[in-house]
Parts: C-alpha cells; sequence; structure tokens
C-alpha cells in the first residue's frame, strides 16, 4: 500500500525545508521508512506547494506557478541540451539566475545578428495600461522580433533552449534580437505583467504570465553592458555564446528579479532575449 503523509510527516518535511535542507537530503529519510521515490518526491513537492500557497493567500500576494528549474544545488556542471552540452558557470538560488556557458555557438550568434541587422528599430516595451507595444525612455536599443522558428537557426535554438529547460517550445514568445551602442541601456525592470494594470489581461489570455527570461549574448561588447540584478547586487558578465537565464513564480517583487541592461560604456552589445509563459502562447 503506497504511504500516505500524515499532519506529523508534514510538519517534519516542513522544518527540514525552513533549515535549508536540500530536496534530496529531505527524501533520503522518507526512502529509510518505506517510501517508494516518485512517491516521496510527490509528497514533499505537494506539502511545500501547499504551504506556500497558503502562505500567499494569508499575505495578500500571488499564489506560486510552476516555472523552469533547469539546475539543482551543487548539481552538475554540464548540462544536455539535446544537440550541444551547455556549462553552468553560476548558480544563484534567490532569485533563481543561472549563468549558462556556450549555449550559443559564435557561428549561431552571427548568424542571428546578420538575420536582425537590417531589420532593426527602435525598441519598444509593453504599456501595460493599453497592452500596446509603446517606446519607452528606459529602453534606449534598437530590436526586431524574430518568429517562432522563423528559419532553421532559430528553430534549432529554441529546441535547444526548450530541452535545457524542459519547458515546451510552444510556450516561448518570440525571440527579440537587440543591438546596444555606446550609452544604451534598459533601465531596471520586471519581465513579468502587472496583473492590477487594465491593459494586461488581453496579454495574459494568450499563454498566461511571463515565467522566465533567457538574455543569450551574441557578442562582447569591450566595455559595460553587464545584465545586472540591483536586489541582489548580482551581475552576468556579456560574453558572447554565454547566457543568463532567470525564472519568477509570480509577478511581484518579492521574486528579486528586478534587472537591467547596464550601460554600454565602450563598443555594442548584441542580445538574444527569450521569453516563456505558462502555457503555449499564440
Amino acid at each position: 500500500m503506497q504511504k500516505q503523509a500524515n499532519p506529523e510527516l508534514e510538519a517534519w518535511i516542513l522544518d527540514q525545508v525552513r533549515a535549508g535542507h536540500s530536496p534530496e537530503a529531505v527524501v533520503a529519510p522518507m526512502l529509510d521508512q518505506g517510501w517508494q521515490e516518485q512517491a516521496a518526491i510527490d509528497a514533499v513537492e505537494t506539502v511545500v506547494r501547499r504551504h506556500l500557497e497558503e502562505h500567499a493567500r494569508g499575505s495578500g500576494v500571488p499564489v506560486p506557478v510552476p516555472v523552469p528549474a533547469p539546475v539543482a544545488w551543487n548539481g552538475p556542471s554540464v548540462l544536455n541540451a539535446g544537440d550541444r552540452e551547455v556549462q553552468v558557470l553560476a548558480h544563484l538560488v534567490h532569485p533563481q539566475v543561472v549563468v549558462f556557458g556556450g549555449l550559443l555557438s559564435h557561428e549561431e550568434c552571427d548568424g542571428l545578428v546578420e538575420l536582425s541587422r537590417g531589420r532593426l528599430a527602435r525598441s519598444s516595451t509593453v504599456n501595460l495600461n493599453t497592452g500596446a507595444d509603446e517606446v519607452h525612455a528606459a529602453r534606449t536599443s534598437q530590436g526586431v522580433f524574430l518568429r517562432r522558428g522563423e528559419n532553421a537557426l532559430v528553430a534549432r535554438i529554441e529546441a535547444r533552449i526548450a530541452a535545457l529547460l524542459e519547458w515546451p517550445v510552444e510556450n516561448g514568445e518570440a525571440m527579440q534580437v537587440l543591438r546596444y551602442g555606446v550609452g544604451a541601456e534598459y533601465q531596471p525592470h520586471h519581465d513579468y505583467f502587472d496583473p492590477d494594470r487594465p491593459g494586461v489581461g488581453r496579454i495574459l489570455a494568450r499563454g498566461g504570465q511571463r515565467v522566465a527570461s533567457v538574455v543569450m549574448y551574441l557578442n562582447t561588447p569591450t566595455r559595460g553592458g553587464a545584465t545586472t540584478f540591483p536586489d541582489v547586487r548580482f551581475e552576468a558578465a556579456a560574453v558572447k555564446g554565454n547566457a543568463v537565464f532567470f525564472s519568477y513564480d509570480r509577478p511581484h517583487p518579492m521574486t528579486a528579479t528586478l534587472h537591467a541592461g547596464a550601460p554600454v560604456l565602450e563598443g555594442e552589445k548584441w542580445v538574444a532575449t527569450k521569453w516563456l509563459r505558462e502555457r503555449a502562447h499564440a
């Protein structure tokens, strides 16, 4: 007969999680008590998620949702992304930020730049009051959206990201390629959509909330251009072929995912950004 979590076990699981023990360390004693491994994993996830949901409702903040989680604590330093191995260069737990080395080859970076160079326009942001795209003073780059699967190069990179993050290709928005010249930047902002703004309803109807971002560096600026996280004083350097991934399990500043594209001080910066949604994005 499959074991079930009782109140005493649930309290013990929460105590272990609060103490900072890894999921593996919480599951191991349950296996010693005769639990099947998958049942133990499911029980721990259920207890923790129910606790988080109850805490969120009691605190008046959004309930967390599942997000991509490609890296475990003290996990492998090289991950299989389907057609390519990708290095884990840095991993921040809260917020969940991962710096990937070699997500793209140099040839793929150059290909995305050439595909986009003649199609650039002043970058826009979504006006959350109207749901429309508008030019904003906080974002001084030039960019273009590449349709999902637009060509073999784009499709290959999208499939690689999906394999690396274990998140469906169809949940991704169109890839955006951006160019930042000297002095260009993207001031601190969140990538999720504020659900309290009047124009957000029609945005969320097309796949739900954004839950993660992947920023891929298509060249190495001479100086400047890092992706910064001011709340946690962390930055990822812009290095050709590398990428920074971060997720946010609810549309709230408590995710600590405030981030910025720091000004380019010398040279130029090219990036490709992929935003991921809860569900299939149309």
